[in-house]
């Protein structure tokens, strides 16, 4: 691409309880563009992106991990996130007692109310209904997700990783989620979609197809997303796809 990647992978190996989760991966990922990590569940996507954050319990690793040309293995989950890198969960946190309003302020950019307003609209949520409730159980797990990408659009990462993004989603919001997403683009932030969903995928640039924590491919969305619908390559993975027309979408 004639780029200098943003965040690169080397030999990156990682083994928890003696299980190898993931094996020699090397990926590199350029800056202002979507990327996917696809694959079925329990191929280790989660697992590498909690990596690539620091995540404690993720950080005993072999191999690199470098992020603007600078290996940041030694660097803690504060600063990884300092220098730009965060991480959306499948599953977002509540926040018992603190408002939606503060939460979003949190690490943004500019932290003024018209900013926090702007961001809700944009993953289509009102801002005079959501504003002042508390970050708690009253909030579905799809409203708590909007938020929690609410508050990335205004954090301006250089990096973020999205993991799962269309989970506990409805329909009709996956639009505003998808629209999210292009917009983190446009503000230049490199965006990496942890999947198994090819509507999702199909928001990519670039994707990587990860099978018993190998990449097994990359390249282009539409080199990868054949995977879909052939039901996947070869393999001894206990969530591979059967022999009953199940796809990776559907595991």
């Amino acid at each position: 691409m004639g780029e200098r990647e943003i965040l690169k992978l080397e030999n990156l190996s990682l083994t928890i309880n003696g299980r190898k989760i993931l094996d020699q991966i090397t990926i590199n990922f350029w800056p202002g563009h979507i990327h996917a990590l696809v694959g079925s569940n329990g191929v280790g996507k989660s697992t590498l992106a909690s990596t690539i954050m620091g995540l404690e319990g993720y950080r005993d690793i072999q191999g690199d991990i470098f992020f603007e040309g600078k290996s940041i293995k030694a660097f803690s989950l504060d600063e990884r996130a300092r220098r730009g890198i965060t991480l959306a969960w499948q599953e977002p946190a509540r926040y018992e007692g603190l408002t939606v309003e503060k939460f979003i302020k949190a690490a943004a950019v500019d932290k003024s109310s018209e900013s926090v307003g702007n961001a809700l609209w944009k993953v289509g949520l009102n801002p005079e209904e959501y504003v002042s409730r508390a970050l708690d159980k009253t909030l579905s797990g799809g409203e708590r997700k909007k938020i929690e990408l609410a508050s990335i659009l205004v954090m301006r990462p250089k990096v973020v990783l999205l993991d799962e993004p269309d989970s506990g989603i409805d329909v009709a919001s996956l639009e505003k989620i998808f629209e999210a997403i292009k917009l983190l683009k446009s503000l230049n932030s490199t965006v990496i979609l942890i999947t198994h969903s090819l509507e999702v995928l199909r928001q990519a640039e670039h994707a990587f197809l990860m099978c018993c924590g190998k990449i097994l491919e990359k390249g282009s969305v539409e080199k990868i997303s054949p995977y879909f619908e052939k039901k996947c390559i070869p393999c001894d993975h206990k969530n591979k796809p059967g022999d009953q027309g199940e796809t990776l979408n559907e595991i």
